[in-house]
């Protein structure tokens, strides 16, 4: 097969190749230079949208109204504007080897594709329960929410199965907004999950019991403790129960699993220097391999506010870390110097009428003050992460915009405390005052 080469490539077409794609273009691209290799078939779109608003029964998302670069508020980049800008756009392609010291890539078609400088952009991919071997696991009606050939399978099982019942295996971030969008288009609801609290990698335990309580008053069963070690299917192949460890049998028509991710570095395994499950980079996310440049999820990059090194799972990163990948290359080319990734790690989720943000990092002492009644008519609480005598992370649900930017500065400046009691009174105030 013939051989195509391009000055730049970037394999995946997510997010982080979406961002990077606008800052090649905003610092100058020429024609025919820069190619995205994405197995998906469509341009790259805002992927938080499909756990959303892809799912909403009325007025939902669909593409190309996420396409990137709207979830930060930029321009929608379509499938012309590659076109214009002469980015090649190499779409339902996979890349199945990477031949780094060749500057090499191969599809599993056999097609080679060959580049100057390559940007890893590849994601993460979901955890199975297949993957472990899960007793009737590959049953039908069992989904997965990855990309948006999953969410279109999901959105026709929720019209075929008209207030059925759901299983939500999983208590992290995928769980509880499926949980809610679920509830939404009328499912009955249950979610089952192992850890004590849900969200248990950031909330605490007193910001999971808010939304516990909150998912409880729309009946929706939460069931903790417990996994599901199995699934039975009707005479079709559809899954008709949820087997959980306990003994505990769950009717289900539709169950969607949310267990996780794990970074897809797989193509580059002993070609570039790893860490902590990715690819390490440097502050300008330059790989072990000097054209080599890695983003988003497989990164491992030195995180300077807290001077260590971290892999971050989030859309947030995703843009950023691109970005500045693009800056860096460019700014190689041009003898410019950029400054060093200086990231302030940010998470938030929106489920229902609830919408919360988190700034920083969640390690040390915790205060929790405002007003957490999950029958509240207008819940706003937070929580701050103390440690050494600084505040080192911020949370807060049902905040405003100038309330949220307050909380990230508090993350960012990490101002002195000494007194607990004091903060937690103050709560909401303090963030004003550092």
């Amino acid at each position: 097969m013939a051989e195509k080469s391009f000055k730049y490539v970037i394999v995946g077409g997510g997010v982080a190749a979406g961002y990077a794609a606008r800052e090649f273009a905003k610092q100058g691209v020429q024609p025919g230079e820069l190619a995205i290799i994405s197995k998906e078939a469509v341009a790259p779109y805002e992927r938080p949208a499909l756990s959303k608003g892809y799912l909403f029964p009325e007025g939902a998302a669909r593409l190309p109204g996420f396409n990137v670069c709207v979830g930060s508020g930029g321009e929608r980049l379509l499938l012309e504007w590659y076109k214009e800008k002469g980015i090649e756009l190499i779409l339902s392609t996979e890349i199945v080897k990477a031949d780094l010291p060749a500057n090499t890539l191969e599809s599993a078609a056999g097609e080679k594709f060959k580049y100057q400088i390559l940007i890893i952009a590849t994601g993460s991919t979901v955890i199975k329960l297949t993957d472990f071997g899960v007793q009737g696991a590959d049953a039908k009606n069992i989904f997965y929410l990855r990309d948006v050939v999953d969410a279109d399978k999901l959105v026709e099982a929720i019209k075929a199965k008209k207030n059925g019942k759901a299983v939500i295996v999983g208590g992290g971030y995928i769980g509880l907004e499926l949980g809610a969008a679920l509830k939404i288009n009328n499912l009955d609801v249950s979610m089952v999950y192992p850890e004590p609290w849900c969200m248990p990698r950031l909330f605490t335990a007193g910001i999971a019991a808010f939304y516990e309580g909150y998912y409880a008053n729309k009946g929706i069963k939460i069931i903790k403790g417990t996994v599901a070690v199995g699934f039975t299917s009707n005479s079709n192949g559809e899954v008709k129960e949820v087997q959980l460890k306990d003994g505990r049998v769950l009717e289900a028509d539709i169950v969607v699993v949310g267990v996780g991710g794990r970074p897809l570095t797989t193509l580059f395994k002993g070609q570039v220097e790893e860490e902590k499950g990715g690819i390490k980079t440097d502050a300008f996310f330059k790989t072990s391999v000097s054209n080599v440049y890695a983003v988003g999820d497989v990164a491992t990059f030195p995180l300077k506010l807290f001077n260590e090194l971290r892999r971050v799972e989030h859309v947030d990163h995703a843009r950023k870390s691109a970005e500045q990948a693009v800056k860096a290359i460019k700014g190689i080319e041009k003898g410019e110097t950029v400054e060093e990734y200086d990231y302030l790690p940010y998470f938030y989720s929106r489920s229902f009428d609830l919408s919360w943000q988190f700034y920083g990092d969640n390690v040390g002492d915790t205060v929790l003050f405002g007003d957490n009644d999950p029958q509240s008519q207008k819940a706003k609480f937070g929580t701050y992460w103390i440690k050494d005598g600084k505040v080192v992370g911020a949370f807060l649900e049902g905040g405003s915009a100038e309330e949220n930017q307050a909380i990230a500065k508090v993350a960012k400046l990490q101002p002195k405390v000494e007194d607990l009691d004091a903060l937690t009174k103050e709560g909401l105030s303090f963030a004003y005052k550092s």
